[in-house]
């Protein structure tokens, strides 16, 4: 009885060995079977995220209510004096369509198309009846798209492990660094916004420096022009044929630019960032001809901008949620000898200041609460004339300007955002409206305020 126990333990854990060792087969089978599908799947994927354009979409509608108080200003020989004027009801929707694609490794494109219009308005800005903006889109005659941002990226590393980028076209340079917080943008753009805020055509190289140098350090060079002096003619205009050519005189010739901007320190919590400008051949008046000039000099813009975010080191969740943000930029504008920029034959310096925070709203998740002033002398004329305000870039107000927003989530939905903001500004010289060399910053006084109110679905 004991042999035969012997004999069935033994068939039976060979009958067991054999079935576990079958067993592992299967199961290493069926591992690598999926490992193949795996790959199958990660190649296409690979091949579909590199084959086409990622679209996302930011839509915004707004109401504002606007009011001007003309305390003291004449204009083109009226005088505004004790009048006041305003829009209670001024609505308006903004559509951005970001397009993003990265056909191989370490190449990228962005681009982005935007409509931004008022309700009821004409389209083309023209005050007639058959150009109504809700409707151009269903006429045949309209064939009008903004591009608003369209260029590539090229990122790499040379030799020694310098990382390294190049891009050419026209760059994202709205919103920069600090306007982002007004703007409700948890990002910001890549110029200081104290001085740029413009959409630019350009060429770019940046040098990652964080290696070599300070935490988060980097430099960018940017050469772009903001106009062409070569007009479009064909062959019946002026009675010539000259395509895109330059006529002689100082009123067709380029203006264009050099920056250089970058981070200084960045760490997370502190950052530290700079911008240099030169316009050359900017625009401004020729004082023999009394016409208006786009060779009249050179324009120098300086900033230098500091961001805290988070105060103190874990102290608690408001403070740790609290930025804090000051910005410093100087302008300066030399003439030519027979011109002159901003009313004046000399050399003119403008000086701004711009500082603010934001705290937790304590009523919704991520709501912001923030708060900013602006201050700008005489001659302050950055290039910050595409600013998203219905009143005009307040950055570059020429007194002082004072603003409180409110930014929510609604619903608590992260995709749709909404934003409650209370913009005054106390002009003491002529507005700067689109960094106008050619206009003199005349003493004024007139009173600007605006409140706004928008929803903004993003996707």
């Amino acid at each position: 009885m004991i042999k035969l126990s012997l004999i069935a333990c033994v068939c039976a854990s060979a009958l067991y060995g054999n079935a576990t060792e079958n067993l592992q087969k299967e199961v290493k089978a069926l591992q690598n079977t999926v490992l193949e599908m795996q790959e199958q799947i990660d190649t296409v994927q690979q091949h579909d995220a590199k084959d086409n354009i990622k679209f996302t979409v930011d839509f915004r509608t707004e109401l504002n209510n606007i009011n001007y108080q003309y305390n003291d200003y004449s204009f083109k020989g009226t005088d505004l004096s004790g009048t006041s004027m305003g829009n209670d009801n001024l609505m308006a929707t903004r559509l951005f369509l970001n397009m993003k694609s990265s056909p191989m490794d370490k190449l990228t494109f962005s681009g982005q198309l935007a409509a931004y219009g008022v309700w009821g308005g004409h389209a083309y800005g023209f005050e007639d009846a058959s150009l109504k903006g809700w409707s151009s889109s269903s006429k045949a005659s309209d064939t009008l798209m903004r591009i608003r941002q369209a260029y590539f990226v090229y990122s790499d590393a040379f030799s020694n492990g310098l990382p390294y980028a190049f891009s050419v076209g026209r760059r994202q340079s709205t919103d920069g660094f600090l306007a982002n917080h007004r703007e409700g943008n948890k990002n910001a753009g890549s110029p200081l916004a104290h001085i740029t805020n413009m959409e630019v055509d350009g060429a770019m190289v940046k040098l990652d420096l964080s290696k070599y140098l300070l935490s988060g350090s980097f430099i960018k060079a940017v050469y772009g022009r903001a106009h062409t002096g070569a007009g479009v003619e064909t062959l019946y205009d002026n009675g010539g044929y000259r395509p895109y050519a330059i006529e002689d005189g100082d009123s067709n010739e380029n203006v264009d630019f050099l920056v250089l901007l970058g981070n200084i320190y960045d760490n997370g919590q502190y950052k530290v960032m700079f911008e240099h400008a030169s316009i050359f051949n900017t625009k401004g008046q020729n004082l023999e001809t009394l016409a208006k000039s786009t060779d009249a000099g050179t324009a120098y813009l300086d900033a230098i901008s500091f961001q805290l975010t988070g105060v103190g080191d874990m102290v608690n969740d408001f403070l740790d949620e609290t930025t804090l943000f000051a910005s410093f930029a100087r302008t300066q504008y030399n003439p030519d000898n027979g011109h002159q920029l901003l009313g004046s034959t000399e050399n003119e310096v403008g000086y701004s200041v711009w500082a603010g925070f934001t705290i937790p709203d304590m009523l919704t998740k991520n709501g912001k609460i923030g708060f900013e002033y602006n201050h700008g002398s005489q001659y302050w004329t950055p290039m910050t004339w595409a600013e998203d305000s219905v009143m005009g870039s307040k950055v570059s107000v020429r007194g002082d300007a004072y603003e409180a927003y409110w930014n929510f989530n609604i619903m608590g939905l992260k995709n749709l955002t909404g934003q409650v903001r209370y913009t005054y500004e106390q002009h003491d010289y002529t507005p700067n409206i689109r960094c106008s060399g050619w206009v003199k910053p005349e003493k004024v006084d007139i009173e600007a305020e605006n409140i706004r109110a928008y929803v903004r679905y993003q996707f």
